[in-house]
């Protein structure tokens, strides 16, 4: 018999990928209290007692504690709400897992970290600027303090989801090209490593089925600026003679992203490196089978829309 997986706040970018990865070999329950695919259930996790009938009920084998507030401004503006859904929910997922003592899987990030350092490994010690990464790093330490078995995997710049659930960078600047706009204002302040949602998810899978329990850096090889990354993208679409990009400060968005960020979220994945664990591969190889997967039909549809300047998108393939 197949072993079962609850996997809790699978509504985003990131439940879509760890869906498509686990769902041939193991038996899953996805839920998330944004119900936007035929594979989801409802449910919102911050009610400790629904969770927990629920997942009672499954009988999992694993419980995957995906979902959180990720919105950077969001969490600044609805602080109770940001650590009702990102710390006090991990606790509840810990208690459960513990009660039916399996492991769990917790989701941690890059943004716990405040950016004095060029790099971080596994071992640099956190420390969270804003709410967001407060709360974060809040449930992190609960899961390493308490969970009986668990592997938590801290993400970097998340890419997946395509266009209707990608919130993050990538999928702002494509929009912002497909919509005719060539003069992208990029940051020159921010560095970091891309995550693709799909490696990451495999990259979890071999630890789970290894039993490599623990605390782990899961981001793609290469280290990279916000520019790079734009520049690659509009490499991929084929856009270089077209576009210019004005590099900006930070302060350029301060209107509209005020949050506090660190200037550097790079992590380098050392456990997986040491245990010969890092499938991760090149954030470029990554990027470029990320808009090829999700973004060719939505690059399609655009195709043939003439913009006032006479430009016509290309197509990513």
């Amino acid at each position: 018999m197949k072993k079962k997986i609850y996997i809790a706040g699978a509504g985003g970018m990131l439940g879509e990928a760890f869906y498509r990865i686990f769902k041939s070999e193991y038996e899953v329950r996805c839920t998330d209290k944004d119900v936007n695919e035929e594979w989801l259930d409802f449910l919102d996790f911050r009610d400790f007692e629904k969770y927990k009938r629920d997942v009672e009920n499954f009988k999992p084998d694993y419980l995957f504690h995906l979902g959180a507030l990720t919105d950077l401004e969001e969490c600044e503006l609805n602080v109770d709400d940001t650590y009702l859904t990102n710390t006090t929910s991990v606790e509840n997922a810990v208690l459960l897992a513990n009660q039916l003592n399996i492991p769990m899987l917790y989701i941690s990030t890059a943004g716990i970290f405040d950016g004095q350092k060029d790099y971080y490994d596994d071992w640099d010690e956190p420390n969270p600027l804003g709410h967001y990464a407060r709360s974060k790093y809040m449930g992190e330490r609960y899961v390493r303090e308490n969970a009986k078995k668990y592997i938590i995997c801290r993400a970097g710049w998340m890419m997946g989801g395509g266009p209707q659930k990608d919130k993050k960078f990538i999928n702002k600047i494509i929009k912002q090209l497909v919509s005719g706009k060539r003069d992208l204002h990029i940051v020159n302040d921010k560095d970091g490593t891309p995550t693709f949602t799909v490696d990451f998810a495999k990259n979890v899978k071999l630890l789970i089925e290894k039993e490599y329990w623990g605390l782990y850096n899961l981001v793609c090889r290469g280290e990279t600026s916000r520019r790079e990354v734009a520049e690659e993208i509009i490499n991929i679409l084929g856009l270089n003679d077209e576009v210019t990009i004005h590099e900006v400060t930070s302060d350029y968005f301060k209107d509209t992203y005020f949050a506090p960020r660190p200037s550097s979220e790079r992590l380098i994945n050392k456990k997986l490196e040491l245990r010969k664990m890092n499938i991760m591969r090149d954030w470029k190889v990554a990027l470029g089978e990320y808009i090829t997967d999700y973004y060719t039909d939505y690059l399609a549809e655009n195709i043939y829309t003439v913009k006032e300047d006479g430009i016509v998108l290309k197509p990513a393939v």
